[in-house]
């Protein structure tokens, strides 16, 4: 093969000397001064954040060659700003889709379209995890202006989600544009602290609004963290991010035909369940921490927490009991008293959504006074949301145990498994069940003022409380056992073998799988 020197004269270049040099090319991202910036900054860059994801050595390159159709761009756009491959993440085949933001702001284009589709098709396809490492200004303008550009699009299936196989993605930087969707469309997304996630950047929606937008108001990981609910987590710098990604994969199946891998149990798991009775007050007014139940349940430094910031009257988190994955929904009484509010129903259906699609076993922890109510309740949509709750805890085929630990009022007490939503139940002897607090109920049946009429209040009183107890619902059937708060990991590794469905090997009908990503 020729090529030509710098002065001009032909000299011989060898196939693999040739094939070495496309490579390097192709490879080079978007140049030293580039790459030096990015690490200035303390950014990784897209080569670097796949080389931490995957297992040492395993990862292989696909599209390297590919570049822009625009001719004049050929040149400045290797891999035309997305890196795509497999490899194997904790030793099991997966899909990596990386930005490069170093070229052309890693905007998209028809051609790494291409590529990126052809992943996501193979990902449904051969049941393989897929990973997005997100950062892009979105859309490349020259590529897609126009009635050639838009009418070229193909984007039949490019966003149909049916939670086939497992993703999960990352935001780093700016994600505007694909970027953005396939952070949303995500199992799971982590924020970097500084990330900014949007429809549009702040320059165009200042320029099509008129006025000034702040990019951190507008789409920020903190919006996201703590209003929209839409990061699962958030992490402090590139590396922590990707590090969550493997985490969070390690408790998923490769697909939805299998059960998540099942982990060697540590030592000391089940230790602290006498801790529990320390940490509860048995007093149903005073309030507690129950992540602080959930790590003496599960095992030991095995909890995953999703969307700790938004809806904190609930917790959700991926967890191990005896080695198997499981997904947790837990009251919180040291915010707003436990009372669930629309974001806490959005959670918790997120929550089943994804145990349902993988074959998670659903755990769920009740103490709740019920659903919050009052002007900003109903106009957050809270009635809606708790219907969308119900009626995903109706299609969950995978395990429910529910476990009641002090008090479970109102409509609450059947999204948090009561009324035979779950499949197992239990009670703690503390338990308290009724329609709501029996101080309310006096109020509102008897119209009492306790302190004008105290000893008629107390009369009252007594009789709202009467059949409230434990003994009460398991007298019915409601609980199948009540327990000592210290056995209540013992009571879900035993539940968990009870309701297994040696018939489908475990699997689900995952009746949530294409159930929408936001809502």
């Amino acid at each position: 093969m020729k090529n030509q020197d710098t002065a001009g004269t032909e000299t011989s270049v060898s196939l693999p000397e040739d094939h070495q040099r496309r490579l390097e090319k192709a490879q080079a991202m978007g140049g030293p001064r580039k790459l030096d910036a990015r690490r200035e900054q303390g950014k990784l860059n897209v080569r670097e954040r796949i080389d931490r994801l995957m297992d040492d050595g395993t990862f292989r390159e696909s599209g390297a060659f590919v570049t822009s159709a625009v001719p004049a761009d050929k040149d400045k756009t290797p891999a035309d700003g997305k890196i795509t491959g497999s490899g194997e993440i904790n030793g099991r085949r997966s899909i990596v889709v990386g930005y490069d933001f170093t070229v052309k702001g890693s905007s998209s284009s028809p051609m790494s379209n291409k590529k990126m589709s052809h992943f996501k098709a193979l990902s449904a396809s051969t049941g393989t995890p897929l990973v997005y490492l997100n950062e892009s200004t979105g859309i490349r303008m020259p590529d897609a202006m126009g009635g050639t550009g838009m009418g070229n699009a193909n984007s039949r299936t490019r966003f149909l989600r049916k939670r086939e196989s497992p993703w999960a993605a990352a935001a780093f930087g700016y994600c505007f544009g694909s970027a953005a969707w396939h952070t949303m469309i995500s199992d799971f997304a982590v924020f970097t602290k500084g990330s900014v996630l949007a429809v549009s950047s702040p320059g165009l929606v200042s320029r099509a609004t008129g006025q000034t937008v702040d990019e951190q108001e507008l789409g920020g990981w903190k919006v996201h963290a703590d209003v929209t609910g839409y990061a699962d987590a958030v992490a402090k710098d590139d590396e922590e991010a990707v590090d969550l990604i493997r985490r969070f994969l390690s408790y998923m199946p490769n697909h939805n035909g299998e059960l998540p891998p099942v982990a060697e149990v540590p030592a000391g798991s089940g230790d602290r369940g006498a801790e529990i009775n320390e940490i509860v007050p048995e007093s149903r007014t005073q309030t507690y921490d129950v992540r602080k139940v959930i790590e003496c349940i599960a095992d030991t430094d095995s909890v995953f927490p999703l969307k700790a910031r938004y809806g904190k009257s609930l917790v959700t988190c991926l967890a191990r009991i005896n080695g198997q994955s499981v997904g947790i929904i837990a009251n919180n009484p040291m915010f707003k008293g436990g009372a669930l509010d629309a974001a806490a129903c959005d959670k918790a259906t997120a929550l089943l959504v994804l145990c349902d699609s993988y074959n998670i076993p659903v755990v769920m922890l009740a103490d709740q006074p019920g659903f919050l109510i009052g002007l900003e309740a109903e106009r957050s949509k809270v009635a809606g949301k708790i219907i969308n709750w119900m009626n995903a805890l109706s299609l969950v085929t995978v395990p429910k145990i529910a476990v009641t630990m002090r008090k479970n009022y109102g409509q609450a007490f059947i999204n948090m498994g009561g009324g035979g939503t779950a499949d197992a139940t239990a009670g703690w002897w503390t338990t308290e069940v009724s329609f709501m607090d029996p101080t309310s109920a006096v109020s509102v049946v008897h119209g009492v003022d306790p302190e004008a009429e105290p000893e008629f209040y107390a009369e009252k009183l007594a009789e709202m409380s009467k059949g409230t107890s434990a003994y009460d619902v398991a007298g019915v059937y409601g609980f199948e056992q009540v327990i000592d708060p210290a056995d209540t990991r013992e009571f879900i590794i035993n539940a968990l073998a009870d309701q297994y469905n040696a018939r489908t090997s475990g699997i689900g009908e995952h009746n949530l799988s294409m159930w929408p990503t936001g809502y």
